[in-house]
């Protein structure tokens, strides 16, 4: 049922449902119903149609052992490696999974059977908050930078910001450069100013897409680069 609903924008009625899942209009009335109490964030009503909402939804027994495994380790990874939003979102979401998770799961909490490996060296401080630069990747807008290159060159640059990237020892800007029409990643400890402009003119998921083909496309290059 939770699966239907994912990644439909509009209502779909419970007749359509049912079709769809081969089951009667009762069974999809009764399971809305329970999933609902369940706290599934699905809005609606008979005759008019369903919606799920945006946000996480875990039942107790969604996750298998093993998944939860692989949930808490990306989650202590970020508690190491990411900024202070997050690991604020880190906490919380942990928080939420502990408390859908069957009793027989809480265990992994306490006592996980993977960890990541140590913290690596203190990243550098950044001038420009890093919610500056997720808010420019999530309205899909320019920004002007002023960076300063490994070579203590400073630069104007006008990007698109796609991505930011927690590395080991520092976080990148991953974004379309307007100056060399390729994409370059910046490294947010360098940059020094960065003022938000205008939409730009290519959405969001088809630079992402764009962007991974450049990745790969380095990574098959002879010499890497």
């Amino acid at each position: 049922m939770l699966q239907a609903l994912r990644g439909r924008r509009l209502p779909v009625t419970a007749a359509t449902l049912a079709e769809e899942l081969g089951v009667s209009e009762r069974t999809i009335y009764r399971d809305i119903a329970e999933l609902a109490a369940q706290g599934a964030p699905i809005e609606g009503e008979a005759g008019i149609g369903y919606v799920l909402k945006p946000g996480l939804f875990l039942p107790p027994l969604m996750l298998g052992a093993e998944e939860v495994e692989a949930v808490m380790l990306g989650l202590r990874y970020v508690d190491q490696r990411g900024d202070e939003v997050l690991t604020r979102a880190a906490a919380s979401a942990l928080a939420k999974i502990g408390a859908v998770l069957a009793p027989e799961l809480q265990t992994i909490l306490a006592q996980p059977l993977a960890l990541p490996g140590p913290p690596g060296e203190r990243f550098p401080e950044n001038t420009v908050p890093l919610a500056r630069l997720r808010a420019a990747i999530r309205g899909e807008r320019t920004l002007d930078l002023t960076y300063r290159d490994g070579e203590n060159r400073e630069t104007r640059r006008i990007v698109w910001p796609i991505q930011l990237a927690f590395m080991d020892r520092a976080r990148v800007l991953a974004a379309w450069c307007t100056l060399r029409q390729d994409f370059r990643m910046f490294r947010t400890d360098r940059i020094l100013a960065a003022t938000e402009g205008e939409r730009y003119p290519t959405r969001r998921p088809v630079l992402l897409k764009q962007f991974r083909t450049h990745l790969d496309r380095m990574q098959k290059a002879p010499d890497g680069n």
